[in-house]
């Protein structure tokens, strides 16, 4: 088993996101968490089926070969240490190669993020995505409700990302959720050569930048910048990414209108955005996460 390397895309997933356990939740929300560690451990021959960021994960780790492992996969989970024995036989049933896990069994895990030198964290609890954020972790909880990713792009990595309080920090939502779309207009155009502060998803889209220059046959990546502005606010936007020297390949903006649709034929393996009524209608057309920060969260 190798170290971590400082080139490695590590994403830290909890058993939830990555596997369908909606049925021993239920057990394990009413209370009752000895019966679902005893479930879990009579299910222990029977793999679990993929959850929504399944195909994401499946295919981060194609990046891998003989002659280097790009990506590392670790559970970071609430679950007991027993029923983390069915999650690593769901992993190898499913061809998902898992080698690292921590089990808190009630308990946030979000502090082993460090340690663990993530550069995503992927959960369908919202306390624990929350604390990740806060602590300066790319993170987001999974709707598990979202329809599963579709199977058009076997050899590519397709993740889209909201702008604001996303890829970029919430300075210009402020503005607009303050003094309206007239005067968020107005500052982005006279800010437009100055670039937007790094939002907490910078990181991640630096690092499948890394990845994509690494370089594999079998996997491609390809990102979309899907997000509610339009003209003239664009071009601050698209100006801050030069001034990263990271390219999107492609970048919608919409002026308002509902990603769902437009989300729905870039079909992405995962979209991640703040605000929560964008999350709703993305979710039924792709695998969806909520980014709890910036503004629109608050309070």
């Amino acid at each position: 088993m190798s170290v971590f390397s400082d080139d490695r895309l590590v994403v830290a997933i909890s058993s939830r996101a990555l596997f369908n356990f909606e049925e021993e939740n239920r057990i394990f929300e009413g209370g009752d968490a000895q019966a679902y560690m005893t479930l879990q451990l009579q299910r222990l021959e029977q793999p679990a089926r993929p959850g929504i960021a399944f195909s994401l994960i499946q295919k981060l780790l194609a990046f891998n070969d003989t002659t280097a492992q790009r990506v590392e996969v670790v559970i970071l989970s609430r679950n007991d240490p027993v029923s983390g024995m069915r999650i690593f036989r769901s992993g190898n049933a499913n061809r998902i190669k898992l080698e690292r896990g921590v089990f808190t069994q009630g308990r946030s895990p979000f502090r082993y993020l460090k340690p663990l030198r993530a550069h995503l964290f992927l959960s369908a609890n919202a306390d624990d995505v929350r604390e990740a954020l806060a602590a300066g972790f790319p993170a987001a909880r999974v709707i598990t409700e979202s329809v599963q990713a579709g199977d058009n792009y076997p050899n590519e990595v397709r993740i889209a990302f909201d702008g604001d309080a996303v890829l970029f920090s919430d300075e210009a939502e402020r503005v607009y959720q303050s003094e309206g779309l007239d005067a968020f207009q107005q500052h982005e155009s006279s800010k437009a050569l100055q670039p937007l502060p790094d939002g907490p998803f910078k990181p991640l889209l630096a690092a499948l930048h890394r990845l994509q220059a690494a370089g594999t046959p079998a996997m491609k990546i390809r990102t979309a910048l899907v997000t509610a502005r339009s003209a003239p606010a664009h071009e601050r936007a698209i100006r801050t990414l030069m001034q990263w020297n990271i390219h999107v390949d492609e970048a919608m903006f919409l002026g308002g209108l509902p990603k769902g649709e437009f989300l729905r034929e870039f079909e992405p393996d995962f979209f991640f955005d703040d605000q929560t009524r964008h999350v709703a209608h993305a979710a039924q057309h792709v695998p969806s996460g909520h980014v709890a920060g910036g503004i629109t969260n608050e309070g």
